[in-house]
């Protein structure tokens, strides 16, 4: 199990997090070093030159005013005052021959062939020398009088080289700890970033192995990302356990409202089996059985129009639809069900009111409508249908003064077969609602709902004008 999970660290995100964390930093380390060891190296390198140019003028100087004597004696002077002799001075007179030499005492055997016979550029021209005997290097100048001569003043540069190198060595030593550190700091930031990923793959795999959708993500208030997706997955999974609720309900309601007619479909039948009636009998039975799976088809053909709509795969034959019209025909319709209970349908709006829209389609949003509100209403009842425009839309009111909805079944009348206890004691298919908000919205438009337990209900409808 142990070489297991060590096969598998170098494959995980974490790993891979603390290897790009630890090499960027390695590399912002060599980066911020080369800068800083180019911008030392430069200063100390401008600080050396100034003195050797300081020196070069004062020796030129002296030479000027004096000859080689003079030249000496300045040298000489700066051996005593500083106690040391650090400067290479050398006078070369016509055809590179040497009129005045001083070399440091660490040059004791210098070899002149490196300084004579090469080829002058031009003033505060620099070369470097090297020792014979040492790694010792000096930094020279060269300065070309008007009479010839040459003189060339230089420096060692090993103080130099030697402190670069310490910062070199210090550098190496501090930055190594600081790489191992980094790497360490960089595993437990990518272990604490990838907790909440953790915690994800750990409740996805209770979920998987147990089916149980209580499980949910720790969650905390930073606010960041992986909090806001372990509250969207939370959520997730709570909208997931309400569908599955609902289509668990569903499923009870469908099976409750298909048994009575099934069990009826297979009572006629064995009666029609089992009896020696007569032809008119028989067609009696026949047409109740049709009549049976009309309603199982209407149920499937209606649960199938619905999962068109919800998923947009619902083909309108949009055209231009006068909706005053069709309201007309659906209101003449159901007339004569609200006259055999002696229910009065208003209707209030303009003679020309047209929108885009597919006509079979809305005739069965107002048709449905009508008929909950007709089926709802208690006699001597009134149903009032509207329709007006409304800036861009068109908006259909359909309100009764029936039994209402309670407050706490509101929120689930668009469920699929949804049936509150009140609507249970009225043959339905629990389907009308949930197809007028699918049909409503395959038409890009939404509906309202306003009711009280026993004050009625008002269903508004808003459709855009044109799709």
């Amino acid at each position: 199990m142990s070489l297991k999970f060590l096969e598998r660290i170098p494959k995980t995100i974490g790993f891979k997090l603390t290897l790009w964390y630890s090499g960027i930093f390695f590399l912002s380390s060599l980066i911020l070093f080369a800068l800083v060891y180019f911008t030392l190296s430069l200063s100390l390198q401008k600080k050396d030159r100034e003195i050797i140019l300081l020196e070069l003028k004062e020796c030129a100087a002296q030479y000027q005013r004096g000859g080689v004597d003079a030249l000496q004696n300045e040298v000489e002077f700066e051996r005593h005052a500083s106690g040391k002799n650090p400067f290479f001075v050398r006078l070369e007179g016509p055809a590179n021959k040497t009129i005045f030499l001083n070399t440091p005492d660490q040059w004791a055997n210098f070899d002149l062939k490196q300084v004579e016979r090469r080829a002058i550029k031009d003033n505060k021209h620099w070369l470097y020398l090297t020792a014979r005997d040492s790694e010792d290097i000096f930094e020279v100048v060269l300065h070309t009088f008007p009479d010839g001569s040459l003189l060339e003043v230089g420096k060692s540069i090993t103080g130099r080289r030697e402190f670069l190198k310490r910062f070199r060595t210090i550098f190496a030593g501090v930055t190594i700890p600081m790489i191992v550190l980094g790497f360490v700091g960089g595993a437990f930031l990518s272990f604490r970033a990838l907790r909440p990923i953790r915690y994800l793959i750990n409740t996805i795999r209770l979920i998987i192995d147990t089916g149980e959708m209580e499980s949910r993500m720790p969650t905390s208030k930073r606010g960041d990302e992986l909090d806001e997706l372990s509250i969207l997955f939370n959520r997730m999974l709570e909208k997931i356990e309400t569908l599955m609720k609902g289509m668990k309900e569903g499923l009870d309601n469908v099976a409750h409202d298909l048994r009575t007619p099934m069990t009826r479909l297979k009572g006629v039948a064995e009666i029609a089996l089992q009896s020696d009636q007569n032809i008119v009998v028989l067609r009696e039975t026949l047409s109740d059985c049709l009549e049976e799976s009309e309603r199982i088809l209407t149920m499937l053909n209606t649960l199938m129009d619905v999962s068109e709509a919800e998923t947009g795969v619902m083909k309108l034959n949009l055209e231009e639809v006068n909706i005053s019209n069709l309201l007309e025909e659906v209101v003449e319709l159901y007339n004569y069900v609200a006259e055999d209970k002696n229910i009065s349908i208003q209707t209030t709006f303009p003679k020309e009111l047209s929108l885009t829209a597919d006509r079979s389609r809305l005739r069965q949003v107002i048709a449905n409508l009508l008929d909950n509100a007709v089926k709802y209403t208690p006699s001597g009842g009134r149903v009032d249908i509207e329709a007006l425009q409304k800036q861009e839309h068109i908006v259909v009111t359909v309100k009764d003064t029936g039994i209402g909805i309670p407050a706490e079944e509101l929120p689930r009348i668009w469920d699929r077969l949804y049936r509150g206890d009140r609507s249970r004691q009225q043959r339905g298919l629990g389907l009308g609602l949930t197809l007028v908000k699918a049909i409503v919205q395959a038409h890009k438009g939404y509906v309202e709902v306003l009711s009280e337990l026993g004050a009625g209900s008002l269903f508004v409808v808003y459709f855009p004008k044109k799709l």
